[in-house]
Formats: C-alpha cells, structure tokens, sequence
C-alpha cells in the first residue's frame, strides 16, 4: 500500500495533482489537477451521474450559483452553527484543529466534542503546538464560511458555499412545479464548494476549495417508512458499523429494524455504488453512524461512508447519507415568508429531504490508493475501466517502417469509441510503465505482423499478459 509520500509523488509525476499556484509557493488547502487528474475527475463525477440520476425517473441534475447571499446561510443554519473548534498556539500564532490534535494525541474520535471538552483535554494531557511545543490557548469556535461583500461598495455580505445543498433548496419550488409536480423529486448538483479549513492537510482530502457530487431528494415524509423497491435490497449485505461497536455485516432487513427503510434502501444503493462500480474492495468500505454530538446540527440520521485509504492512515469519511427530515425548507420557508409546501397525494407539506454526499477529491485520492499496485520497480493503478483516464493507448513498435503510420490509423479509429492515447516516445517498456501508473487499462502495440495479417498485441495492464487481436475486433473488446 502507498505512503502519503509516494501518492503526492506519484500523483504530480504523472499528472494527476499538485499544489495550486506552486510557482508561487502555493496555499495550503488548493489543489490543481493536471491533464490525468482532470480525465479521471470528469469520468468520476460523469460515472457518478448516469448512477444516481438513474434511480428515478424525476432525477435532474441542475447548477448553482457557488455565491449566494447571507440570508440563504441564516435561514440554513451555517451562519449559527456552521463552525469547527480552534486552538491557537501562543507561541507561534499557529491555528489547529483543536478535536484533530487530540484524535491525532490519543488515537480516538473527538468529533462533536465542544470547545470547552478540548480545553480540559488539552490541559489534562499537556498537549503542546505540534509546529513549535508551544502552549495552545483555550479552544475556541471558528465559522468556516469564506464571506464576500458584493458589488462595487462591497455593502451587500454574501459568502461562498459550503455546500451545494442550498442550492437545491432554494431552487426546489421552481423545479417542483417544472417537473409536473411529482414526487419523490431528486436534484442533483455536481460542483464547487469552499471551506475556510483551520488547518487543510493530507493532501486532496481535506481541502479549502473541493468539489462536492450531492443528490438531494424530496419526498412525503410519510414514505420514510417504506419503498417501493425494498424487495430487491432487503436481503442485500452492509457494511455497518453503529454507535459503539465494531463494523460488522448486516442485512438491510436487519438494519430497518431500527432505521427506516427508504433511508436504509438508499446505503444500499451507495453501497453497491463503491463496491460495484468503483471496485473498492469489501474490506476498504464501511458505514459508520455517528452519535448524536457528531452528526450535523441539520441531520436526523448520519451515517458517514468510510474508505480505508492506506495513504491517509486508515478509515476516512468520503461523504455521507443525511436526512435533513424539512430543516432546510422549513428555515427557507420562515426566512423568505415564501411557502415551500407542496400538494401531493391529497395532502399538503414540506417536504423531507435525504441527502446523498460525496466528497469528489477524496473519492478520487481513494481510488488512486485503493487500487495502487507495485510490482519491482513497476507501479500501476488497477482503475474500473468506467473511470480510467485511458480505455487504450496505442504504440507503434518502432518509428519506421510504416508502423507510426499504422498506428495512427488504428488511434484515429478507436478515439471515437474509446477514450484512447498515442505515443512514440521512449522504449516500449517506459511506453507501458508509462500508462501503467496512469491506470490505462490496455496497451495497443503496432508491430511489423500488424502489416502482414491486420492484427495487433495487447496487452493487459493487471496481468501484463499479451494477445494477439484482430484491428476489426479492438473496439468491441476494450468496450467489454
């Protein structure tokens, strides 16, 4: 399994992701992607949207503004309780994370915990600056919202998002009414969001500027207890790990004994998601349910979806499923004097939300982790085939004799079925070192036979075996 320092490395090596601004030094919690880092996000997030628009037929993405004006965050909630615990070194006028230096201390959550918690901790265990050894000050609240003043006076406050939830909300009337009014009704946004981290570390998993992929869906309060497609679940496996005890395997059956069965058809559905379509291994998932003093202010039932990413040290949060129950529609309805009820079903409400959250980054880190391989000197990445920057890349054996020609050919062939790559650059064996560590999930090579019989080598990027195949025949195996 990969080091921090072997994934940074390789990830600017090949392209993946760097420092934002590094010719300037840089900020920590900004990162750039690169040309690599750039396919394989727009295939994730792409992925991402043919699965979870494809649960219902009133499933829509729409797109937000990334500002929105401070009545949005009062009516939310953020501009109360929107906050992390600080605390500041003495000494050197460092800020930290005050529940992270004491995680990072005793090897145990301190998510949730108030401020004043984590003085008496800090205290008790003599817990000294971790930059310099000097004393820290008492914890303190900070509210992680980036404010702006609009327009050219600057007197209108607006703030950046924290989240692309509200937009949603905020939208969800005018959507309800475009799309016939029916129920349940999922939006999606798939964007930026931006968090002023106290202190943003380990690489793209805790950012200051990120992309989230959240599905927010509206529905009758009344349906929590059921859904329409509980049969095809209700035998189905979890990974779940409750409040106080180890993560173990239960049934969905087993599991609504105590959690509703919409919310629990949809861990389902996540489920299948990391395990099936992202290929992360069964023992690298998990769902763990957080207490009552970690869940978010807004959020009747959390249960945070975990991977084991080696490179981070363990199990780290990539998002979560939330259900919001009316928190959101009612504060919008009670700020704004607007009314977000609906008429369905013979009734009137506001309707609920469960919210499905993906932190795009830190998927994205976790698959370069989950599948890293290193064999000798040979690095690669076993990416799905559905996220891979590169389906195939095409290489002529040597450049002459007509093989360059062949193989653009072939490239200008299969570029409009797959996403494919061409290079002449280099030995044949940097070639395939080359897009192992990129994750390609097959190399074309364009020998001299190629010109005699019309076919071409093969090669797998997990075994490195080779085959020979027919030109006519490529397209139809690197799809299937």
């Amino acid at each position: 399994m990969p080091t921090i320092e072997e994934m940074e490395a390789l990830a600017k090596r090949r392209g993946f992701f760097w420092i934002a601004s590094e010719l300037y030094g840089g900020a920590a919690g900004f990162y750039d992607y690169g040309p690599m880092g750039t396919l394989l996000k727009r295939k994730l997030e792409n992925t991402w949207r043919k699965y979870f628009l494809g649960l219902g037929p009133n499933f829509f993405e729409i797109e937000s503004t990334t500002v929105m004006p401070e009545k949005v965050f009062k009516a939310s909630g953020h501009i109360d309780s929107f906050v992390d615990p600080i605390a500041k070194c003495k000494k050197c006028g460092t800020a930290h994370r005050a529940d992270h230096i004491m995680e990072e201390f005793l090897k145990e959550s301190f998510e949730g915990a108030t401020p004043e918690k984590l003085t008496e901790l800090i205290k008790k265990h003599g817990i000294k600056c971790p930059k310099c050894k000097g004393q820290l000050e008492e914890a303190a609240v900070f509210n992680m919202m980036f404010k702006l003043g609009i327009g050219p006076s600057g007197d209108v406050t607006g703030y950046l998002r924290p989240e692309t939830a509200q937009g949603a909300y905020v939208n969800f009337q005018q959507c309800f009414e475009i799309l016939r009014k029916k129920l349940p009704l999922g939006l999606a946004i798939v964007g930026r969001s931006y968090r002023n981290e106290i202190s943003p570390r380990q690489l793209t998993s805790r950012m200051r500027e990120f992309t989230q992929a959240e599905l927010q869906i509206f529905f009758d309060p009344d349906a929590i207890k059921d859904h329409p497609d509980w049969g095809s679940v209700k035998n189905y496996k979890l990974i779940a790990m409750p409040v106080g005890e180890k993560a173990k395997e239960m049934t969905c059956e087993q599991l609504a004994k105590t959690m509703p069965k919409y919310y629990v058809y949809h861990m389902a559905i996540v489920q299948k998601f990391f395990l099936d379509v992202l290929q992360i291994p069964k023992e690298k998932f998990r769902f763990r349910q957080l207490s009552d003093e970690e869940k978010a202010f807004y959020n009747k039932y959390h249960w945070d979806i975990e991977l084991d990413c080696a490179a981070l040290g363990g199990f780290k949060e990539m998002g979560g499923v939330h259900y919001r129950t009316d928190h959101d529609l009612g504060g919008h309805q009670k700020l704004s004097g607007k009314s977000q009820e609906v008429f369905f079903d013979g009734k009137r409400f506001v309707p609920h939300v469960l919210e499905l959250s993906f932190g795009v980054d830190r998927i994205l880190l976790s698959l370069l982790d989950a599948h890293y391989g290193k064999e000798g000197d040979r690095v690669f990445l076993r990416l799905p085939k559905a996220v891979a920057p590169f389906t195939a890349a095409i290489f002529p054996l040597v450049n002459k004799d007509g093989l360059p020609e062949k193989a653009v050919e072939i490239h200008a062939m299969l570029k409009h079925s797959v996403d494919c790559f061409y290079d002449d650059s280099g030995s044949i064996g940097k070639r395939y070192y080359r897009q192992d560590e990129v994750g390609t999930f097959a190399c074309i090579t364009v020998d001299h036979q190629t010109l005699e019989d019309g076919t071409v080598t093969v090669r797998d990027r997990d075994t490195t075996k080779q085959e020979r195949v027919k030109i006519s025949e490529l397209a139809a195996k690197l799809k299937g």
